[in-house]
């Protein structure tokens, strides 16, 4: 059998041809044919020409016997001519490098240990060869290796499945490398998913958590952006209201607790962990809630929200450092309306604005100054244009009891001037129905003249 470092020798005089194919100036004196003997000296009963880009000429030395045994390519061929045919041409060959490498492998005894050796690239180039020949041991060991080995970055991931799924009907045993990115476990997609969610929301551990929630929404933001069947995203968005419903009952019982008289004399111990998992609780509905927005199915939870004016009762029972984080959920809901975000129904924003626009106006100051991600402008103007979408004399309504805390508080309320004057204009200054009406008036009189 061919030795370990004659391969290597003859594999390094087909890479500087290579080379020279590429132009590179100093490998111009290089030879334009070699030849390349496999097995023991002078034993060859056949010469296998492959014939390259620009002129390149490999002259192989091989057996029949060995590449009838491995390859089911020279098997057809060879069975094809007369029994003492002497040479076979192989034109235009797009790989000789690695065509001779695969040649060669059918000469060596440990091929998993000749592969070990190569990268994940090469490999593949070893396998496509290997396909074309029928080389269906060679195959295999390539598929072992690429089932072991570990595939460095999504390109070469998509590089290695791509290759193995040409290969689905050949016979090979692909599925161990496939498995790596498919799986064919029972359990449904949608009990993972929700197993993830509630480990996330149940971590004590802050800062594995807030890593762990961004990582989460960036993942979910990618599967927004691909095409998907409507029942796979139903099923996630069904999850995500799941945790939903489990965090608003989990955080009005707090609050229940927190609002209870003689709450706030209790020791420390007692206290903390109810104000603790208050927090928790509307930081996990404002992630929820986040996720949803980006996935455009955000009604349903500012339907919920609208609902909740037990929680909202609630609120001012409470000290102003435990429930602000509650009128952050509040404010995202005006801010992704504004943006159009989520599209509610009307009674569904009516009901919203009057549930929840108040805790909001009474948390404005605290917001300010003691959240850093908290936008004062983005809020206002999503507040203002909610406001907006509702009829005309909502919006009065709203904007008249707005300019009483407004004219009190100052700056510790929202600023809503900009939806005040739109709606002035909409009142004093453009009746839009009224003109409508007199303008149809004046055509009907116009058209009886």
């Amino acid at each position: 059998m061919i030795k370990e470092h004659s391969i290597l020798i003859h594999l390094v005089l087909v890479r500087l041809w290579v080379l020279r194919e590429r132009q590179d100036p100093r490998l111009e004196n290089l030879p334009r044919k070699v030849a390349i003997e496999f097995g023991e000296p002078g034993t060859s009963d056949l010469k296998v020409i492959l014939l390259g880009k620009q002129g390149f000429c490999v002259k192989l030395s091989v057996h029949k016997n060995v590449l009838m045994e491995n390859s089911g390519f020279f098997a057809d061929k060879l069975s094809e001519q007369q029994s003492g045919l002497s040479c076979l041409e192989i034109d235009d060959c797009e790989d000789v490098e690695i065509y001779v490498e695969t040649v060669g492998l059918m000469y060596c005894k440990e091929m998993r240990q000749r592969l070990i050796k190569q990268s994940v690239s090469r490999v593949l180039r070893i396998l496509k060869v290997a396909e074309l020949l029928g080389f269906s041991s060679c195959m295999q060991s390539c598929l072992e290796y690429l089932e072991a080995v570990p595939w460095v970055g999504e390109e070469e991931e998509e590089k290695v499945v791509s290759s193995v799924l040409r290969l689905q009907g050949e016979g090979i045993g692909v599925t161990p490398v496939l498995k790596r990115v498919s799986s064919d476990v029972s359990k449904p997609p949608k009990d993972t998913l929700f197993h993830i969610m509630e480990l996330v929301l149940k971590s004590s551990e802050e800062r594995g958590r807030r890593e762990m929630k961004s990582v989460v929404l960036k993942l979910l933001r990618e599967n927004n952006s691909l095409p998907s069947y409507a029942s796979s995203a139903d099923i996630c968005n069904e999850t995500i209201y799941s945790s939903c419903r489990s965090c608003f009952s989990s955080l009005l019982s707090m609050f229940r607790q927190a609002a209870e008289p003689g709450f706030t004399d209790k020791p420390m111990d007692i206290k903390e962990p109810v104000v603790k998992q208050i927090t928790l609780e509307a930081d996990n509905l404002s992630w929820l809630l986040e996720i949803l927005a980006d996935r455009q199915a955000a009604d349903e939870f500012a339907l919920m929200w609208a609902r909740q004016q037990e929680l909202a009762s609630l609120h001012t029972k409470l000290p102003i450092v435990t429930r602000h984080h509650v009128s952050c959920i509040t404010a995202r809901l005006f801010v992704g309306i504004g943006r159009g975000e989520l599209l509610p129904s009307k009674d569904t924003r009516q009901l919203l604005l009057q549930t929840w626009l108040q805790p909001l106006i009474n948390d404005y100051s605290w917001l300010q100054h003691g959240c850093r991600s908290f936008d004062r402008k983005v809020v206002e103007e999503g507040i203002g244009r909610t406001i907006l979408t509702l009829p005309l004399e909502d919006q009065q309504s709203i904007l008249l009891s707005w300019l009483g805390s407004f004219l009190k508080a100052g700056d510790n309320c929202p600023n809503l001037q900009r939806a005040f004057e739109v709606w002035w204009r909409r009142t004093f200054i453009r009746p839009y129905v009224e003109s409508q009406g007199n303008l149809l008036q004046s055509d009907s009189s116009m058209t009886s003249r």
